[in-house]
């Protein structure tokens, strides 16, 4: 307990140490794992138990966001399966030629051809990006990565397949009790209790008791969960619970790992092909009809090593098919890579800037349908997100005969509105690319109405960048959203609970008018 206790210890300062450098934390646990061994500290135990749990968790949760629809996207699985067998094939003869047989070879070349989830997370979730289209694009190409991933472990994995191994059709037959027993737990604790439940119980030990992988029970369990509309609350409550597991196996790579000086200096040089990958992605997503500003965000998110990658390199360590110093030398990778993506991301879009005028030479004419710039037509305002507060607005503006168009991101609200004659676009307002593609022709005034904060002060900044002189008004519930807003370029706000009551008085008053004379008694109640 001693063991662990100083390893956690050491992890959390050596992670506070990377984050107060700008740096994911995961480089810190990695180095702590490293300080450790080279302190003579050996591998725990309990960390390799609580580490594999953390993989089966991170599966779990791929599992949960598996949208198969945008999986077929060509501009998702051609990229990621074009760029996993050129770099896969690439590192393998590599691999070859510095003397390793063809199996140690390919699981070299696989596990070097993945990019982080993590990082991924990591640089686009602050920016607000996940949900922009470079960023759909980034999320796709990393679960084709992961379920690759996963299927090389299964093959790999030095088990043999219990008889009872086919009764697991049963569990796609249970689908539809799975989901009304999610509907029947609720929220809270108890969902993330069930969480842990079927990706640990059911898919870890349960596909492992039965001679499967684990690994794939777990993303199995996850994908079958996907479609539920609770699958993103799923997800969000097991997030922080994966970290802390992940930060196990992050440990325990490290402390079973001797950091040599050649795990060092290789892991340094294959630093050096991260350029190619980064390359490579941006050459296929222009290939595939993206601009080139997407293509690049997108292309510098992909740009690391995966901690997939370490998964692989344990297996074909505890296989024996490659010698331990071939995971410290992929950790060094890994976290290397993580150190030089970090400060690139952040930089992201005025690298663009500053390099524009050369990466538009590379564009298709032909445009994705989904990157093209979108037309507002002659209106004169736009009304960003049509809820409550904006289907209001928009009614009111256009019987007031103005020029009114509204954007919102959910299709079966802008096909609703479209049915009732109303002017609705598909386009997600809390997406920052959003800016750069729309054309406001006409536009006189904004009206934003979105319910997330961030997105109302990343809007207003985009729209005064791109020079949009015009009124920007938004929405805010509480009184300290109120001057960041402002501060980011909006002209107005508008309290609409503090307003509500107001509106509500004003039209009973003058409903009043002329009912009860001035200065009358009111009938008791």
């Amino acid at each position: 307990m001693l063991a662990l206790a100083l390893s956690t210890l050491c992890a959390f300062i050596l992670g506070l140490l990377a984050r107060s450098l700008a740096l994911p934390p995961l480089v810190g646990f990695l180095a702590a794992g490293f300080l450790l061994n080279g302190l003579g500290v050996g591998p725990v135990p309990v960390l390799a138990s609580l580490g594999e749990v953390g993989v089966w968790l991170l599966l779990f949760t791929v599992g949960l966001k598996l949208r198969w629809q945008s999986l077929v996207r060509p501009e998702v699985w051609v990229t990621a399966s074009v760029h996993l067998l050129l770099t896969a094939a690439l590192a393998a003869l590599l691999a070859r030629v510095s003397g390793l047989a063809w199996p140690a070879a390919w699981l070299l070349g696989a596990a070097f051809s993945f990019s982080s989830t993590v990082l991924a997370a990591v640089v686009l979730e602050p920016r607000r990006e996940l949900r922009a289209f470079h960023g759909r694009i980034v999320i796709g190409v990393l679960v084709v990565q992961d379920v690759v991933a996963v299927a090389v472990l299964a093959a790999g994995a030095d088990v043999t397949p219990s008889p009872y191994a086919a009764l697991l059709v049963l569990v796609f037959l249970a689908r539809p009790l799975l989901n009304r027993l999610v509907d029947f737990v609720g929220h809270g604790e108890l969902l993330v209790l069930l969480a842990v439940l079927l990706a640990v119980n059911g898919g870890g030990y349960g596909f492992h008791a039965l001679g499967l992988s684990g690994e794939v029970g777990a993303l199995l369990l996850g994908a079958l969960l996907s479609g539920h509309p609770r699958s993103t609350e799923l997800a969000d409550a097991l997030w922080g619970m994966k970290e802390i597991f992940l930060l196990c196996f992050f440990l325990g790579i490290g402390m079973a790992s001797p950091l040599g000086a050649g795990a060092i200096a290789g892991g340094a040089a294959l630093l050096l092909a991260l350029p190619f990958k980064a390359v490579l992605f941006f050459v296929l997503l222009l290939a595939l009809g993206l601009r080139a500003r997407s293509s690049f965000l997108a292309a510098l998110s992909l740009t690391s090593f995966s901690e997939f990658g370490l998964i692989v390199m344990q297996l074909g360590v505890r296989r024996e098919l490659l010698d331990p110093q071939w995971l410290s030398l992929a950790a060094v990778a890994v976290a290397g890579s993580f150190a030089l993506a970090t400060p690139l991301n952040r930089l992201a879009h005025g690298l663009f800037a500053r390099w524009e005028p050369v990466l538009q030479r590379f564009e298709r004419r032909r445009r994705h349908p989904d990157d093209e710039p979108l037309s507002v037509g002659a209106a004169e305002v736009l009304v960003v997100g049509m809820g409550r507060v904006g289907s209001g607005a928009y009614r009111y503006l256009r019987e007031h005969h103005v020029q009114v168009v509204g954007l919102d991101s959910d299709m079966t609200k802008v096909e609703a509105h479209v049915q009732d004659g109303r002017r609705v676009v598909y386009a997600d307002g809390e997406d920052p690319e959003l800016w750069h593609r729309l054309q406001l022709g006409r536009v006189r005034a904004v009206m934003l109405a979105l319910p997330d904060t961030e997105a109302k002060i990343i809007a207003s900044r985009q729209l005064r960048r791109r020079g949009f002189a015009g009124l920007i008004a938004a929405t805010y519930v509480y009184d300290e959203e109120r001057q960041p807003i402002l501060d980011a370029g909006c002209d107005l706000t508008y309290n609409y609970f503090s307003e509500a009551g107001t509106g509500f008085a004003a039209h009973i008053a003058d409903s009043l008018q002329g009912v009860i004379p001035a200065g009358a008694a009111r009938r008791p109640g």
